[in-house]
């Protein structure tokens, strides 16, 4: 039996805007901008633009390219390149699951707020309002607790709109879906910041920002924590852009497309930390603090600093809260939606059913589980934890385990290096080898040292020790143990090759290429 034929981008600017979708998530406006600031402020850049060329975009280029040349999820594409590799890719899709799960909720929060905004419900306290008001936290962390109504709607929601553009497939889905996204997401952020530039103090958070500290070149956490940011924000290590490459046609400018997408991802970051902190500039001179005290990250930014601002701001206030939670909801969905793709599809290639059962089906176990699990008193812990472990020890490892392999155990380096040459107009290089096969990998250890040195120099977030075995340790070693037994059963549906080498891949047409 032959097996239906791969869906297809209808244009290649529709794979790039998924692929920056992708890319461009909640991380790029509350957690770069703190870690620039933390790190050398302007000079923080200059790691950063390292980090960018010796790792995230040859990352990207390797992960575009196996996507492309093996045209599989990441499952099926390291299958077709060699057996021993299937782990690796069902280990992704793990990630991917544990992720979705999660972060469908944050976005069901910026959904309320944008709401809230309105008459700034959040009151004086937006601190007390976020923990007891609107989450209602429990005491203690734990599993098992009360639905929060407010959380739950407006997750199922979420949940909805993801499968409804996933259950319409890649090209009248997800790429009509990001071609809306992505341009009201960059239009809508533009004017924040613009609003944000004009705000009294603006001028001294913007100093904040870029001032550079130039001792801190010298430093080594700098270095981690610049390399750190580009593989978290580029959506490298779990899978994604191996599951959107696949749907290029066979004619693709890789390396070109890799370049697009990095640059692009970067540029919002720095656009993100403008806006962020000409906002805390304001902040700081609204309340006399310094912007070194207003200056945080991740949910606090988003759904306590920021309503503190909004609530200061003597006009426009609705309508600058409405900017910024729409914009997070924008970014979040195109970045969830990407997320289940890499599920949808691998179980697509494992089993052959169709688009619309799968979605229903596996996106809608997906579903139920972040349901169930997160809309609760206990919602907020088990996100802290679980984003914590599968960040540092999923995506990081995962990434550094497929890249060892490929380039050191397989030696498949030259073999993809040629495919990019060939379909791509940029070409790679020997550089690109090198800077795979050796930077890319130490620059990777040196995140995981540095990562399990903090960890054993105190337990994680002040939670009890078996808290974060169970729902931080518990949840990345389950992906692994998920990676390897998957990669154990057989493989039976009918009209997958079983050649490791890519040949027996879909012929190239003339209908292909174009």
């Amino acid at each position: 039996m032959i097996a239906p034929p791969r869906e297809q981008w209808g244009t290649r600017a529709g794979f790039l805007l998924a692929a920056i979708g992708s890319a461009i998530g909640l991380g790029n406006i509350w957690r770069f901008p703190y870690i620039a600031y933390e790190n050398g402020g302007g000079a923080f850049l200059v790691p950063y633009l390292v980090a960018l060329l010796s790792a995230g975009i040859p990352l990207l280029i390797f992960e575009y390219t196996v996507g492309h040349k093996f045209r599989g999820s990441p499952p099926l594409a390291f299958r077709r390149m060699s057996r021993l590799a299937q782990p690796i890719g069902w280990w992704q899709v793990a990630i991917c699951f544990v992720i979705a799960v999660y972060y469908a909720v944050i976005i069901a929060w910026a959904v309320r707020y944008v709401g809230f905004s309105v008459g700034q419900q959040w009151g004086s306290d937006p601190g007390s309002f976020f923990n007891n008001d609107f989450l209602h936290i429990a005491d203690q962390p734990g599993f098992a607790a009360p639905f929060v109504p407010g959380v739950l709607w407006p997750l199922i929601a979420v949940w909805a709109v993801t499968l409804i553009v996933l259950a319409f497939g890649v090209r009248r889905g997800i790429e009509a879906a990001n071609k809306i996204f992505i341009p009201l997401l960059v239009v809508l952020f533009l004017i924040l910041v613009v609003r944000a530039l004009f705000l009294p103090g603006a001028a001294d958070g913007l100093d904040a920002f870029f001032s550079p500290d130039w001792s801190s070149i010298t430093d080594g956490r700098v270095w981690v924590a610049a390399y750190g940011q580009i593989f978290f924000s580029l959506s490298v290590g779990f899978g994604i852009m191996i599951t959107y490459a696949s749907y290029l046609r066979r004619k693709a400018d890789l390396g070109g497309s890799a370049l697009v997408a990095g640059f692009a991802n970067s540029s919002f970051e720095i656009l993100a930390g403008i806006g962020v902190f000409a906002t805390l500039g304001f902040m700081a001179h609204e309340t006399g603090v310094a912007v070194s005290e207003a200056a945080t990250s991740g949910p606090g930014l988003a759904f306590v600093a920021f309503p503190t601002i909004i609530s200061e701001l003597s006009s426009g206030a609705a309508w600058f809260g409405i900017l910024f939670f729409s914009c997070l909801v924008l970014a979040g969905l195109s970045s969830l939606i990407s997320n289940v793709q890499v599920i949808i599809s691998s179980v697509q290639d494992r089993t052959g059913l169709a688009r619309v059962p799968t979605v229903l089906i596996i996106g809608g176990l997906t579903a139920a589980v972040s349901i169930g699990l997160f809309p609760t008193r206990n919602g907020l812990y088990l996100l802290d934890v679980a984003d914590h472990f599968i960040n540092q020890y999923g995506i990081v490892l995962a990434g550094f385990v497929a890249v060892v392999v490929v380039a050191w155990a397989l030696r498949k380096l030259g073999v993809l290096r040629a495919h990019t040459d060939m379909v791509s107009n940029l070409k790679v290089g020997r550089v690109w080898m090198v800077l795979l096969g050796v930077i890319t990998p130490l620059a990777l250890v040196w995140m995981m040292v540095d990562s399990l040195r903090q960890e054993f120099d105190e337990t994680y977030g002040g939670y009890t020790t078996g808290y974060v075995l169970a729902a931080g340790w518990g949840v990345a070693g389950v992906a692994i143990l998920f990676g390897v037994l998957m990669s154990l059963l057989p493989w039976r549906h009918p009209g997958t090759p079983d050649d490791e080498d890519g040949t027996a891949v879909a012929p190239m047409t003339e209908e292909a290429n174009r």
